[in-house]
């Protein structure tokens, strides 16, 4: 199941650790959003214990989206060592969101 990053919670959970982060940002108004949510649970099921994977819901956690300048959702950040490898902006197939994991792991 996809973690749920926070406001509150994604230094912890996702700055400080060593594993890549795949984190994707969305809202519950948002079609392709939606769309794409069966895709990211997929792949935390998948990956669990070797990549973190999780949400930041944008209309709770405003903080995070103007930190990393979301401005079109959904927004999938790759986050390793702290700092962004990576983007993807829009609702993909999951073989492109997998490619991406797999070169940055």
């Amino acid at each position: 199941m996809a973690l749920t990053f926070t406001d509150a919670n994604f230094e912890a959970e996702v700055l400080q650790t060593n594993k890549l982060n795949v984190v994707d940002f969305w809202a519950p108004w948002c079609g392709p959003c939606l769309a794409l949510g069966p895709t990211i649970e997929a792949l935390a099921t998948e990956y669990e214990g070797k990549v973190n994977i999780g949400k930041v819901n944008t209309d709770e956690n405003s903080d995070l989206s103007i930190k990393y300048g979301i401005t079109s959702i959904p927004c999938i950040l790759f986050i390793k060592d702290g700092k962004v490898v990576d983007k993807q902006v829009g609702a993909v197939p999951k073989a492109a969101l997998e490619r991406k994991i797999v070169a940055h792991m």
